[in-house]
């Protein structure tokens, strides 16, 4: 039943994008143990997303302002927002995950309601209160070559659920594994290595 309840998040082509994959203690992989990550592609050619609730320890918002040399005063950063490890792929290269109510050229628009926007320009406008609403920033992401993701799911390594705003932009990032499981149908409690899907 709630695999059913997961492939219910599918879109109509069988691909997950827009969509939050979760690991299962059957993963085996501990870079993503009790990993949520929201699907910013997914294609017959593989499969692109970003972890969203893992934050990275060894820096903040102000201090990335500074390496990059994005004059700010950390005292007057309007909208300091979390940075997060995005996954094992490129972790010295950040993703801008955000609401829509931003864009720029170079934004890729995911859904209807979720950007991405990989440039500088949006952590000065973040930084100076004119970026988007709600957004986080992960260093690094995840990738699948073509078929990966697919065999992943089918050896019970991930489940699927449509993402929210709550979920994907909220700062509770130790509960969104279990709120994320919770969604599927499932109670986070009764998922244990052995049991893998119920």
């Amino acid at each position: 039943m709630p695999n059913d309840a997961a492939n219910t998040a599918l879109s109509g082509d069988g691909y997950m994008t827009g969509q939050l994959l979760i690991a299962m203690p059957t993963m085996g992989d501990p870079r993503f143990e009790r990993t949520v990550i929201y699907m910013c592609a997914h294609s017959a050619d593989g499969a692109m997303g970003l972890v969203v609730n893992k934050r990275a320890s060894e820096i903040d918002f102000p201090e990335l302002l500074k390496q990059l040399e994005i004059e700010v005063e950390a005292e007057s950063i309007k909208n300091p927002i979390p940075i997060l490890v995005g996954g094992p792929v490129e972790t010295g290269r950040g993703f801008v995950l955000h609401s829509l109510d931003y864009r720029q050229d170079s934004t890729l628009q995911v859904t209807d309601d979720v950007g991405l926007t990989a440039t500088v320009d949006i952590l000065r406008s973040i930084a100076e209160g004119e970026g988007p609403a709600r957004s986080l920033l992960t260093l690094g992401y995840a990738g699948w070559s073509a078929g990966q993701l697919d065999k992943e799911i089918q050896a019970n390594g991930w489940l699927n659920v449509s993402a929210d705003p709550g979920l994907l932009f909220d700062d509770e990032l130790g509960e969104k594994w279990d709120r994320a499981v919770r969604k599927v149908g499932i109670d986070p409690s009764f998922l244990s290595v052995e049991a893998g899907h119920a």
